[in-house]
């Protein structure tokens, strides 16, 4: 995985697309939970993919769907 995203970035895109203030993201909530579906998730793989995560699958989000596994994922540090 590319190291290009940071955790700011990852936080502010997922919350752009549940609609609230990414204070109000934990890092361990279930964003399932929150609101977030499979096609939000796609567009985020879109998303970061274009931003340098080029590897980024579908799977690698929707299998363990947290702030702080996504954000280790994708720039290798905590959310």
């Amino acid at each position: 995985m590319s190291q290009t995203l940071s955790p700011e970035r990852v936080r502010a895109d997922v919350a752009e697309l549940l609609g609230c203030d990414p204070a109000e993201i934990a890092p361990d909530d279930n964003l399932f939970d929150l609101g977030l579906d499979s096609v939000r998730i796609m567009t985020l793989v879109e998303r970061w993919r274009s931003g340098g995560a080029a590897d980024l699958e579908f799977p690698d989000l929707a299998e363990q769907p947290e702030l702080a596994h996504w954000t280790a994922l994708l720039t290798g540090g905590t959310a």
